[in-house]
């Protein structure tokens, strides 16, 4: 199971440092502008807003694309999240390697918010590092149906976790079910692209 970690708190804090650091940056955004007296400032000038009446695509302000991920809008949102992260992202860290895992993450958060953009239909604000979690999950699931390599356990929890996600997502109010969508696309698009393209050059 790829899942369970056995390391000590040092060996992880060595082991996945990209991990650890998003899991920082998630934190202290979050303790800054809810416990600190940050009056929101993150949330207010970070999370993507999105108008298809004015602004489609979401442009006036393109470093929301990137600054929404690490943000979050309540203590369970970022329980939920960080939780995920501190669990299905270290064994994907390992196989990319810190630095592809690195681009990789921030690439299906803002494909999540893309997709946000592209198919929403109302005026809303989003938050959050799902579409980028969803993204884990999509290279899990390349992998679950292509590459033997994974363990049953593993590939069972893959099927599970995102059953459950999709349930989750349809039924949860005030859930962005296209970061989702378009998250777990981009992680399994890139999952096909690294295993045939980018893998086979090493």
């Amino acid at each position: 199971m790829i899942f369970l970690r056995y390391e000590g708190f040092r060996s992880y804090l060595k082991l996945y440092p990209i991990t650890v650091a998003i899991l920082a940056i998630n934190i202290a955004l979050f303790v800054y502008d809810f416990w600190l007296g940050g009056d929101h400032y993150f949330i207010r000038n970070g999370v993507l807003l999105v108008d298809p009446y004015t602004d489609y695509f979401s442009f006036d302000e393109p470093w929301r694309y990137v600054t929404s991920i690490f943000l979050h809008g309540g203590f369970d949102h970022l329980l939920f999240n960080c939780f995920a992260i501190l669990v299905f992202a270290p064994p994907l860290e390992r196989i990319l390697g810190k630095f592809n895992y690195a681009f990789f993450y921030l690439f299906a958060g803002i494909m999540g918010n893309a997709c946000t953009a592209l198919l929403e239909t109302d005026t809303i604000s989003s938050l959050g590092a799902s579409g980028a979690i969803y993204g884990v999950y999509g290279i899990y699931l390349y992998l679950a149906l292509f590459k033997k390599a994974m363990d049953e356990g593993s590939r069972r929890t893959v099927y599970t976790i995102l059953i459950f996600g999709i349930i989750a997502s349809l039924l949860s109010p005030n859930t962005n079910v296209w970061a989702h969508l378009g998250g777990a696309i981009a992680g399994f698009g890139f999952g096909f692209l690294y295993d045939k393209v980018l893998n086979t050059r090493k």
